[in-house]
């Protein structure tokens, strides 16, 4: 799908790789709604459209609200008169514990923003998307969501069941105008840690993290030419697709190989 002259929603459009997928599709000609629960954050996303400002629309949001989450598609068709394609970027991850340390309210909470909000966004937008003469979900999963990552588990399984949950789409809607593709990232150079509350995780802050890092901006950058493809699989950074290579090459080795990296961050 040719994203100029679409009208886009944008989940976690206040910061991070959300903030620069509202201002590039802005600058290829796209009409966004950028939705972001943080109302400050989601302001400087809007100064920096600049020019464009009159092109994006500020919804401040709660995705793990159902009943918010259901109200917006009308929102956003009353602001730009309808909507083509939806991103559903906003995730947190986990405290860097071991499941056995990890607290039901951080499960639940990791759970509730990365698979249910996917899932209310999917739902209330699919309806309007159906009858465009095109649409598009894209749907970020993670590495994580792929390959087991010691002291983010249950990240990676809210993670892996976007993976499935986005194919499973994919196959239901090969007839339809709708194209799913879903993106894997590998560590981002983003303030992912910051936004979830913890302190490390896959995506770690740019300032503290000595990991090689995909920038925000590069993600952004490939994550559109795959809607523009109408790819069915993105993989962002070289460490995505090095261990997406490894895991379907030998799962059992890639595993073990990520926790000898993992493993002296994991408190005892």
């Amino acid at each position: 799908m040719n994203v100029q002259n679409k009208v886009i929603v944008v989940t976690g459009g206040g910061s991070g790789m959300g903030r620069e997928l509202v201002l590039l599709l802005l600058k290829k000609g796209s009409q966004v709604a950028a939705v972001d629960i943080n109302p400050d954050t989601l302001k400087e996303t809007l100064e920096l459209a600049g020019d464009k400002k009159d092109k994006v629309s500020a919804h401040v949001l709660d995705i793990t609200n159902k009943e918010a989450v259901f109200a917006l598609p009308e929102k956003v068709i009353s602001r730009h008169g309808a909507v083509d394609g939806i991103i559903n970027n906003a995730g947190i991850i986990q405290p860097f514990v071991r499941v056995n340390n990890l607290e039901f309210d951080a499960i639940e909470r990791v759970l509730n923003i990365n698979l249910y909000g996917v899932i209310y966004m999917t739902k209330a937008f699919l309806p309007h998307l159906l009858k465009r003469p095109e649409g598009h979900i894209i749907n970020i999963s993670s590495m994580g969501g792929f390959l087991p990552v010691p002291g983010q588990t249950i990240y990676g399984a809210s993670k892996g069941a976007v993976k499935l949950f986005t194919e499973g789409l994919n196959s239901e809607l090969l007839d339809s105008n709708v194209r799913v593709t879903v993106v894997f990232p590998g560590a981002l150079a983003t303030n992912i840690a910051a936004n979830s509350g913890v302190g490390i995780g896959m995506e770690q802050d740019a300032e503290s993290s000595s990991t090689p890092t995909t920038p925000a901006d590069k993600a952004a950058e490939i994550i559109v030419d795959g809607i523009e493809k109408d790819s069915y699989r993105v993989l962002v950074g070289s460490d995505a697709k090095l261990m997406d290579f490894l895991v379907r090459l030998n799962p059992k080795v890639a595993a073990k190989f990520i926790y000898k990296q993992m493993a002296s961050l994991l408190p005892d």
